[in-house]
């Protein structure tokens, strides 16, 4: 004779006759979720929603206290704040893509069997572990005209040097440079992550179908790391539109405006020359923009991207 096995079923709700009881456990358990997410949402609140909110407010204001658009129509009307907007979108164009597609070539080069493969995934990675700060020094002095490294070497070769931070032809793709260098490794690890987790019988049913290994690479790699390309675009773009650090220790926007960036703008404007109102027309021009990038990033890539 043997014991019958109880079996467990899930606790229906409750319903509406229910006991007091029961119901106050519900509840119990719904404050303790709330509890556990008000943190997080309190700081989102305070430190993103608010700010947005109170941007707003002050860029609908003039320096009299009228409610009105005329920061916006002073905005239109700004040789600066276009000439900023176009470095910008330069600098996320030259940004963006080379550091994605770096990072790709770095994170398949890592993933095959290699000597020393540790020591060449932390020597990629290095530059993205240091402070913007300190890696904004390292350039200033590989930049630094007569004695940086760089017109030491181009001095050996014979080869004129210049003063890439001090030209405004030459300090946009300077800053271009040392943001790859800084980015690459950190978007490798992603890319990184997206191949060690997708199955070798992939590679080799193509071995077998005698697909080379780049059209392995293109036609089944790329499109299984779509998911990871998305994510990487939307971070590498957002990042394009809010780096102020190395501006401070680099350039300070110069020369002539020619290396500002709309987040300096907004910092300059609001704490250089102490117009809250027009910095917060140009903080809503900035949050205007990165919404429509976001939206046709989600919009275009999103149909591409394949999960399963």
């Amino acid at each position: 004779m043997t014991a019958a096995i109880p079996t467990v079923t899930a606790e229906p709700p409750a319903p509406e006759g229910a006991p007091p009881g029961r119901r106050r456990m519900r509840l119990g358990d719904q404050a303790f979720a709330w509890a556990l997410l008000a943190p997080a949402f309190v700081v989102l609140v305070a430190f993103t929603h608010y700010p947005i909110v109170r941007s707003a407010w002050s860029s609908a204001q003039s320096r009299s206290g009228e409610v009105g658009a005329s920061q916006y129509q002073r905005l239109v009307e700004d040789p600066v704040f276009w000439q900023v907007l176009r470095n910008n979108l330069w600098f996320a164009l030259g940004t963006v893509p080379t550091s994605m597609a770096l990072a790709i070539l770095m994170a398949v080069w890592v993933n095959n069997k290699l000597r020393g493969k540790a020591f060449v995934r932390l020597a990629y990675f290095t530059p993205t572990i240091l402070p913007m700060v300190a890696v904004a020094s390292i350039w200033l002095f590989f930049y630094s005209p007569g004695i940086g490294p760089i017109d030491q070497l181009l001095s050996t070769l014979g080869l004129p040097t210049r003063n890439w931070l001090g030209d405004p032809d030459t300090v946009l793709p300077a800053l271009i440079v040392m943001m790859i260098w800084k980015q690459a490794g950190f978007f490798m690890i992603f890319y990184l992550a997206g191949l060690q987790n997708l199955s070798p019988e992939l590679e080799e049913a193509s071995k077998l179908e005698g697909a080379s290994r780049w059209y392995h690479f293109r036609r089944v790699t790329l499109p299984l790391l779509m998911p990871t390309t998305l994510f990487v675009f939307v971070v590498a773009l957002t990042d394009a539109f809010k780096i102020i650090d190395h501006l401070f220790i680099m350039t300070g926007g110069g020369p002539n405006n020619a290396s500002n960036l709309l987040l300096f703008y907004i910092y300059d404007t609001a704490f250089s020359f102490f117009d809250p109102n027009y910095a917060g027309a140009l903080t809503m021009a900035l949050v205007v923009i990165l919404g429509l990038a976001a939206v046709i990033q989600f919009a275009v890539l999103e149909r591409r991207v394949h999960y399963r």
